[in-house]
């Protein structure tokens, strides 16, 4: 088990729950949006928005937390995450929101405390990066995209 410590922002609703497991084996945390005056955004079809979840998360040094899609929202409603998975860092200590966006026809809106996104949390290696002359072939070689099937 991981330690996460999170704080709730100022003016942030603390009814709203905190990143929840929803299942014995999940392996995202669902987390919900926490919107000013407790209000609704709406999300026209390909815009997107930056919800807040009125929180701030202490990371430890070495993890960090993926902010991912949650499916059903993305099948039955076109709600996805643009950047995704996107990245929080262990030394970022800032207001956690997620951009939302609507790749779906109709209008979506968002509600307060409504479950949009899941997080998972994951240890980080760090590489170093050394320029070389050759690298080392393989079977693939160049080949890019679409090159190992359909295209």
């Amino acid at each position: 088990m991981v330690l996460i410590r999170i704080k709730r922002d100022e003016g942030a609703d603390i009814d709203v729950a905190l990143p929840s497991y929803e299942t014995a084996g999940a392996a995202g945390a669902d987390i919900r949006a926490n919107l000013p005056d407790r209000g609704e955004i709406l999300l026209a079809p390909g815009a997107r928005a930056l919800i807040p979840t009125g929180l701030r998360l202490e990371i430890p040094e070495g993890y960090e937390v993926q902010i991912r899609p949650r499916s059903g929202l993305a099948l039955k409603h076109g709600i996805t995450l643009p950047n995704s998975p996107g990245t929080i860092d262990s030394d970022y200590r800032g207001p956690l929101g997620v951009i939302l966006m609507n790749a779906g026809t109709e209008p979506f809106t968002v509600l307060h405390g409504e479950r949009i996104a899941q997080i998972v949390v994951a240890p980080v290696v760090r590489a170093v990066f050394e320029t070389v002359n050759t690298i080392a072939d393989t079977a693939r070689g160049t080949g890019g995209f679409g090159s190992t099937g359909r295209s």
